[in-house]
């Protein structure tokens, strides 16, 4: 998914120096950003007071919306550097297209991973027809400096991977979580996973001690180690747990996103990550230019222009609050 803020600003992002190193309750609030004409999205990451959770270093949460009579999600041909894309669904399908020939209809709980590398370039729209409720979370990973030239490619994983206990369903999207991997390529120590909670559950989930974590809650309402959390709130975590506490009235659906602290400094603007000023004012010249970013053929409609570069330089930062 694209960020369509045409007002984009540059997000200083990445490195050590404002890691939580223990436990914390930090709660994030959203940002409503309008994706197209009718999906509007609550924006997790980048946050004001935090950037990144591990590599994961964009967060969007959606729906669930009632699209019946509405076009649902059109998102039209736009480019990706130094990251990795992931679609999760919870309702709904979207049918993904990119330069390097993809077509891949993704539905519920099916893990749609494209890396975009050196450059790519994208499309994701709802089907038609299209069921009646779209609701899901699109995310980013930043790719460190040793593989974000890499080749672009995109992988479909229908099945994957899950971890039971009593009360809790927990399908593994990136990484490992307890005994579980994921298939999906990763570049970076982390983990993804999709925690379905039912009524009455009260559990612990193994955790890494060196990762750092954050919840992001999808439905219902679950407590996460005693703090409530509502549809469309993200709860970070920091640093040194072993195991994390969840609690569930009635049924409620979370993701856990964690990771090592991603230690390089990056830019991130628009929908690229770079190390420089220069590799971004680049990579707008060739997306305007229609170089290096491919074709995504079959969408009906025009590729998104670039916003406008800010006046003041972009400088690779660490983390900042």
């Amino acid at each position: 998914m694209s960020n369509l803020d045409r007002e984009a600003v540059p997000s200083p992002c990445g490195g050590r120096g404002f890691v939580v190193t223990e436990p914390v309750r930090e709660l994030l609030s959203p940002r409503n950003v309008k994706l197209g004409e009718s999906t509007e999205v609550r924006r997790l990451l980048p946050n004001l007071g935090r950037r990144m959770v591990g590599a994961w270093c964009f967060v969007d949460h959606y729906g669930p919306d009632d699209i019946a009579d509405e076009p649902g999600m059109q998102v039209p041909p736009h480019p990706h550097m130094g990251l990795q894309t992931v679609s999760w669904l919870h309702e709904g399908e979207v049918l993904h297209r990119d330069s390097t020939g993809s077509l891949q209809t993704i539905g519920p709980r099916q893990l749609g991973l494209m890396t975009s590398g050196r450059a790519i370039s994208h499309s994701e729209e709802s089907p038609r027809p299209h069921a009646r409720l779209l609701h899901g979370a699109q995310l980013w990973v930043a790719l460190p400096d040793a593989h974000r030239h890499t080749d672009p490619h995109f992988e479909f994983h229908a099945e994957l991977p899950r971890v039971t206990a009593p009360g809790l369903a927990a399908t593994v999207l990136l990484g490992t979580l307890d005994t579980a991997t994921s298939p999906g390529t990763t570049y970076t120590p982390l983990v993804g996973a999709d925690l379905a909670l039912t009524g009455s559950t009260d559990v612990r989930l193994p955790l890494e001690r060196d990762f750092e974590y954050a919840v992001l809650a999808m439905s219902g309402e679950a407590h996460v180690d005693g703090v409530p959390l509502v549809p469309g709130s993200m709860l970070y975590l920091g640093c040194g747990r072993d195991e994390l506490p969840l609690r569930a009235d009635s049924d409620a659906g979370l993701m856990l996103l964690g990771g090592e602290p991603f230690e390089e400094e990056l830019i991130m603007f628009w929908n690229w990550i770079g190390r420089s000023q220069e590799e971004i004012v680049q990579a707008r010249r060739d997306w305007m230019e229609g170089t290096r970013f491919g074709e995504v053929k079959g969408y009906d409609g025009a590729p998104l222009p670039a916003p406008a570069l800010p006046p003041v330089p972009l400088k690779p930062r660490g983390r900042t609050r």
